[in-house]
């Protein structure tokens, strides 16, 4: 909503489009499950998404300043900056109980629903004698579970094409602390915890692309409606999902594919796309020129 005060049009379409790189708050509980059952807990990973999102809103912007949808005039980048003052505790108590308030309904709604959803679908699926509750190892059979491996494909490349993550990636397109939610039933089953199951099933490599991934695709339903109500725009708010998925995947792949090359884990194929793919952002950001021409002027010309 804040791009409202941007009078550029093509300004305010990428910024809108931008803006979702940043980690929300609902994306914390996330970032630190990763950090923990992964990295040991380590502080760099937090710091590193944070720095990674605000890398993406320079390199996505720099990039599509260079195409042909939002070509024009450089805007002057000219911000009027409060006088900053130290806020009264009262203020600060009302604001962080309004916060607060807000995360546990929406902690008991949406996320307590989708959890014994997802739960129920895990743990339920079709076998030969029908529609039944199935055993500890027979997960994959469970209706979540064929989903997940109808989609599963897609993320092979990024090195976590197993059912388990594709449906938490799914599920949290409702909303980004469901990604946590579902990790927590897939991932409980075993002997083990589901800290010690995901430091089981993830290397490093794996789990910095999966964790990445899902901070820069496709927000929460919550802010794609934002984005639809913004943009006012159907194709709009769709080419903003596509270009943030695509671009998070890209960045995944390209994570990936370059850790691979370190522990001897990739091939040719993968390495040769993830350089031609970083090529391509190289050449946008650094070797094509702006086109300063705005489109009315060029059709105001023919």
């Amino acid at each position: 909503m804040a791009s409202r005060t941007i009078e550029n049009l093509q300004d305010r379409r990428m910024t809108i489009i931008t803006t979702t790189f940043i980690p929300c708050g609902a994306k914390v509980p996330f970032i630190a499950m990763i950090s923990g059952a992964v990295f040991g807990g380590s502080p760099l990973i937090a710091v590193s998404s944070y720095f990674i999102g605000m890398l993406a809103v320079i390199v996505s912007g720099v990039m599509l300043k260079k195409t042909s949808l939002f070509r024009g005039e450089l805007s002057p980048f000219v911000m009027e900056l409060p006088a900053y003052h130290m806020p009264p505790l009262k203020n600060v108590l009302h604001d962080t109980w309004d916060r607060s308030w807000s995360f546990i309904k929406k902690a008991g709604t949406v996320i307590l629903l989708s959890t014994i959803i997802i739960w129920f679908f895990s743990r339920f699926g079709f076998t030969d004698s029908g529609f039944t509750m199935l055993n500890e190892g027979e997960f994959d059979k469970s209706v979540l579970g064929r989903i997940g491996s109808a989609v599963a494909w897609i993320f092979i490349p990024l090195g976590w094409g197993n059912w388990q993550s594709a449906v938490a990636s799914i599920t949290g397109l409702a909303a980004k602390e469901n990604i946590v939610s579902t990790m927590g039933v897939l991932y409980s089953g075993g002997s083990g915890t589901v800290w010690q199951n995901l430091a089981d099933r993830f290397t490093h490599v794996t789990a910095y692309s999966f964790l990445l991934f899902n901070l820069l695709c496709a927000p929460c339903v919550a802010a794609m409606g934002a984005i639809r109500r913004e943009m006012n725009s159907a194709k709009w708010t769709f080419f903003a999902i596509a270009y943030q998925t695509v671009f998070a995947y890209s960045i995944a792949f390209m994570v990936t594919q370059f850790g691979w090359l370190f522990t001897g884990e990739g091939n040719t194929a993968g390495a040769v796309t993830a350089f031609a793919i970083l090529a391509v952002m190289i050449y946008m950001m650094f070797v094509r020129k702006f086109d300063r021409t705005s489109s009315k002027k060029k059709t105001s010309a023919k």
